[in-house]
């Protein structure tokens, strides 16, 4: 493989096979039926060979693309199973791989970033990286003074090639919304290319998860490595091992399904509140379940700053829904800027799109599972003007509070996890337990 494609004409002739490639398989497919091969098969080669070019140039591109597939691969839990079979494995490929820049170029990076003389900061250093993903790689390494550790590269010129990526891949929304009917490609692109320059910040990314490893030094249930050493292109910190929860999700026992996936909603939950941050970032190849039955969190990159914990209000509202009072609901929502002043919704689209992120707080224990999100996201791809999804505005100040939920559905149903999350919301959130009764009350969403 080459070096990271820069020049925009280069990235744009990549992406630019995927659409062309469909359309040619496509065809190919029709002359295959003619022949006599049944129209269901050749559906199926044409969905895993689009499916293998998706993974191939996505991954070669790595910045905008990569990153683009990496958010992709968190919804294919929503993906109806005559879609979902081609492409589950290719996308979820996309959570922790990517293919390796040459060794040459990590060379030439290191040496930029800490000086002809790197390898005296090493004992040893793996040229094969352990994981590559959207804007770096992460290869093994001993400290000079002994210590197992994580060298994260970033790619060279993956800053620039990021906004070139994000202008082309908002012209391919038909393709992907072949894996994802009703997704607004436009709206996840957006927020994406406002966040990815804080992931480009490796000192902003070094601080934030040093913060994370004091707090949770020592903790029976999560662990955070600490940084050692950190530049504007070089992350270096402490090595974990561990499983990865994306061979969780498709090797590991329902029991450790089940904590893996109560332990990550209790480190969301209970970030806001104990180091003022959230880990906004919550795909499968950021976590790892270790030998102990902790939950290890890796990529601070993307961390939203809550230094008052969870918006109150978020806990309130979640209790006022469980006991069906919509019109407070309503109203909590429109002082919040979720619903502007001219704009009418419907009580009934409105529970019915709020449903997923609210049903597991009021029942002591549940189960998610893809068929239940399937069900959800049946009710809100409504393409009509009408549809609340599309009438509901978003505040800037929750943004990556719906990214983070929204995607640790995602990651809880490919889990199938079972567990007391109610629990976890009345410890951790503000608000949700100011109602005497809502420890020990529960009134199921119907």
């Amino acid at each position: 493989m080459s070096d990271l494609p820069r020049r925009a004409v280069t990235r744009s002739a990549k992406l630019a096979t995927l659409p062309i490639s469909f359309a040619g398989r496509t065809a190919l497919g029709i002359g295959k039926r003619i022949g006599g091969k049944s129209a269901e098969i050749v559906a199926q080669e044409i969905q895993q060979r689009t499916a293998e070019q998706i993974f191939k140039v996505l991954g070669e591109l790595k910045g905008g693309a990569m990153k683009l597939g990496q958010a992709l691969s968190i919804f294919e839990a929503a993906l109806p199973p005559e879609i979902a079979g081609p492409y589950r494995a290719t996308l979820t490929k996309l959570q922790d791989a990517a293919p390796p820049l040459p060794v040459a170029t990590v060379h030439k990076v290191l040496a930029e970033q800490l000086g002809d003389d790197w390898r005296e900061n090493f004992i040893s250093f793996e040229d094969q990286p352990t994981a590559a993903a959207s804007i770096g790689q992460v290869h093994r390494a001993v400290w000079h003074d002994g210590r197992d550790v994580a060298v994260k590269v970033q790619y060279p010129g993956a800053g620039k090639a990021l906004l070139g990526d994000f202008t082309q891949l908002a012209r391919l929304g038909k393709l992907f919304g072949v894996m994802l009917p009703g997704l607004d490609i436009k709206a996840v692109l957006t927020e994406l290319r406002e966040r990815i320059a804080e992931e480009l910040d490796y000192f902003r990314e070094a601080e934030a998860q040093h913060a994370f490893a004091q707090e949770f030094l020592g903790d029976p249930d999560f662990q955070v490595p600490d940084v050692i050493a950190a530049n504007e292109m070089v992350l270096v910190t402490e090595w974990m091992d561990g499983t990865p929860l994306s061979r969780i999700i498709t090797d590991g026992t329902k029991e450790q399904r089940d904590r893996a996936g109560l332990l990550l909603v209790r480190f969301l939950f209970c970030s806001p509140a104990r180091v003022g941050m959230l880990h906004a970032d919550p795909h499968p190849g950021n976590f790892r379940m270790l030998e102990d039955g902790r939950l290890g969190i890796l990529d601070f990159g993307a961390v939203n700053r809550l230094p008052e914990g969870y918006p109150k209000a978020f806990g309130q509202l979640t209790r006022i829904f469980n006991h069906g009072d919509m019109e407070t609901v309503m109203n909590g929502l429109r002082a919040e800027g979720f619903i502007r002043p001219h704009i009418e919704i419907d009580p009934d689209a409105l529970r019915a799109f709020l449903a997923p992120y609210v049903e597991p707080t009021a029942v002591e224990e549940f189960t998610f599972s893809r068929e239940w999100l399937q069900a959800q996201a049946a009710s809100v791809t409504d393409l009509r003007p009408t549809n609340v999804v599309r009438q509901l505005n978003l505040p800037v100040s929750y943004v990556l509070i719906h990214r983070v939920h929204a995607a640790g559905i995602g990651v809880l149903c490919q889990l199938g996890t079972t567990a007391r999350f109610r629990d976890e919301v009345i410890r951790w959130v503000p608000g949700f337990a100011d109602d005497p009764d809502a420890a020990t009350d529960s009134v199921p969403v119907s």
